[in-house]
């Protein structure tokens, strides 16, 4: 953990390419412990106990300073518990389906983002975040284009589009919360939906089957599951300090990009010609939506914050 540039400057771009590499590579190495026999509600779990150490991290950089306003509250359980729900959806998905398929489906959560922006807070952008957001529309669908992957079965296709939904909404009240309330307070709210979905998880363990302990079940959950913690964090930055019509399609359209990638590389799978059309439309976005120059959010108000109001995760 680092500082970031100030408010000012491209802290959003910093924070949004660390969201991107982080997830990346947590997505593409997501389903192996549920591989290994360590069951996907448990993976829920130690998920959510990972998020304490960076919440706790963060809220101590703020003098432990926590919004506790109703609207602030309220926004921040939406934010945790939309980004939750779909966690918890996501573990279930990559045991049922390939990462690389899934991913770039869920990547199309920034079309729920940008619309609700657009339409509810009235955000706009450049040219050039404008072509780069139409890139990535285009190239988004060209993803879910596999011939030859119905053997892989259509349940992870459901529950991948429900992800989406709850990503795209978790993005939008994300950058509201922004509004009104510090970015430490929101993710330590997100972490305290996290946490009070376990007994959920639990209850929907099957205890009487194996379970893996040591390295091969939570160890290895918990390796993989700290990249997506800190990546949470990360896009909490980027969206304080950026555009939600900006960052969404850079950080939730990149980061499934970088996993689909992985994925295909670890499989030893070529993209057929549609794909590779998509993957090359996908970089070009994320290019367009990095250099964009009206990328910070201007107009909105700083969150409240003591003196170390410009501290942030830097790529």
């Amino acid at each position: 953990m680092s500082a970031a540039p100030q408010a000012g400057g491209r802290a959003w771009l910093f924070n949004a390419l660390a969201t991107v590499v982080l997830w990346g590579i947590w997505g593409a190495f997501s389903g192996l412990s549920a591989g290994q026999g360590f069951p996907e509600t448990l993976v829920y779990c130690v998920w959510a106990l990972t998020m304490i150490p960076p919440a706790l991290v963060m809220l101590a950089q703020r003098g432990w300073a926590l919004d506790r306003g109703g609207a602030a509250i309220a926004q921040g359980l939406a934010v945790g518990l939309l980004g939750a729900g779909g966690q918890m959806l996501l573990f279930y998905a990559v045991t049922r389906g390939p990462p690389y398929l899934i991913f770039p489906v869920i990547s199309l959560s920034p079309v729920v983002t940008i619309a609700l922006s657009f339409l509810l807070i009235g955000e706009r952008t450049g040219r050039l975040g404008a072509f780069g957001i139409l890139l990535a529309l285009l190239a988004l669908p060209t993803f879910d284009f596999a011939p030859g992957g119905g053997g892989h079965g259509g349940a992870w296709l459901g529950l991948a589009l429900l992800v989406m939904a709850c990503w795209g909404l978790q993005a939008f009240f994300m950058k509201s919360a922004n509004r009104i309330m510090s970015a430490e307070s929101i993710f330590f709210y997100m972490m305290l939906s996290g946490l009070a979905l376990i007994p959920v998880a639990l209850a929907m363990t099957d205890f009487h089957r194996p379970i893996p302990l040591g390295l091969r079940g939570p160890g290895l959950a918990a390796a993989i599951q700290i990249l997506n913690a800190i990546g949470a964090l990360t896009l909490v930055f980027a969206f304080r300090y950026g555009k939600a019509i900006i960052v969404a399609p850079l950080a939730n359209a990149g980061a499934p990009l970088a996993t689909a990638l992985i994925s295909l590389v670890a499989l030893g799978v070529m993209p057929g010609p549609v794909k590779a059309i998509g993957i090359g439309l996908a970089l070009a976005a994320s290019l367009l939506l990095a250099i964009e120059p009206d990328g910070q959010d201007a107009d909105a108000a700083p969150a409240p914050a003591p003196a170390d109001e410009s501290t942030s995760l830097a790529a």
